[in-house]
């Protein structure tokens, strides 16, 4: 892939590695220095034209490496340059891999969930004038060096059918564990490094928890007597069959009924005629003995 601006210039290493600020590489003694800016605006252009060029080759309606990717996320982008461009031509590029740490939950060969940071293989592309030539596997092994990784402990996003291929071919991946979400790992993943799974708190043995002893259900079954005056009348079962009546004037409150329950007047004159007389009276009646008959019953 060949640009206006002199490739060999920008990137003087055969595999330059790019991460989120997007500087340019130490420059040859010697050599030309251009403005700063100018050689930041010129691999911002290179990482967006392979954005695109890997879009359309894996057929994706937008691209998913660009410049302001790079610049938000903490990712890292390894430039492949063809040395064996033309000499009129100022360099040219092959292909570019992208990688960076996410978090992910995966399924491990017992469909259990585990919560890990692995290395993600997230973009990928050789120049299809290029490919088939060894330029893949020397900027994939190259990364595996860098990272200090091995292959079995990627995990893939969305690989195309070529990556697959490419990973079975030359690391000898083929076994994949199924997962819900769009990344692939295969056999061997949980293997090394990465942390085992999230365990829940171990239960308690039943030992140690106690039932109640028969003193504790003896004390529930006490009922506790309410403070005075609430003690002074018996709690109602059952709602009355008519409430008492509530005032039509507005801004009033409701009537509100006795504390004590309705007495009946039957019993209330029978509990009346038992009480005993009041010394008082005991003392008018002995004084006014001949008082008159209705007197004498208004005295009673």
């Amino acid at each position: 892939m060949e640009f206006p601006f002199d490739v060999d210039a920008l990137f003087p290493e055969r595999i330059t590695v790019l991460d989120q600020h997007l500087r340019p590489p130490a420059r040859r003694p010697g050599t030309a220095t251009p403005a700063r800016t100018d050689l930041q605006h010129q691999i911002m252009t290179v990482v967006d034209e392979l954005g695109r060029a890997s879009a359309k080759a894996q057929h994706l309606p937008s691209p998913i490496t660009s410049a302001s990717r790079m610049q938000s996320n903490r990712h890292v982008m390894y430039v492949l340059k063809d040395t064996s461009a033309r000499p009129a031509v100022k360099g040219a590029i092959a292909g570019f891999l992208k990688v960076g740490y996410k978090k992910l939950f995966v399924l491990d060969d017992r469909e259990a969930h585990n919560e890990v940071e692995p290395l993600c293989i997230l973009d990928f592309y050789i120049h299809e004038s290029l490919q088939r030539h060894g330029h893949g596997r020397e900027l994939f092994q190259h990364m595996l060096q860098k990272e200090r990784v091995e292959p079995h402990q990627l995990a893939i996003d969305r690989p195309s059918q070529k990556l697959l291929k490419f990973l079975n071919k030359h690391y000898s991946l083929e076994t994949t564990v199924p997962q819900v979400n769009n990344f692939v790992i295969f056999e061997g993943f949980f293997a090394h490094q990465h942390p085992p799974a999230r365990k829940l708190p171990p239960k308690r043995a039943e030992g140690d928890i106690k039932p109640y002893s028969s003193s504790d259900r003896e004390f529930l079954k006490v009922a506790v007597e309410p403070p005075w005056p609430l003690n002074r009348a018996p709690r109602r079962t059952t709602p009355p069959a008519h409430p008492p009546p509530r005032s039509s004037s507005l801004g009033n409150s409701p009537e509100r009924g006795p504390l004590r329950p309705f007495v009946p007047e039957q019993e209330l004159l029978r509990s009346l005629r038992l009480c005993p007389p009041h010394p008082t009276a005991r003392l008018l009646l002995a004084t006014d003995s001949g008082g008159s008959p209705a007197q004498r019953r208004r005295t009673r």
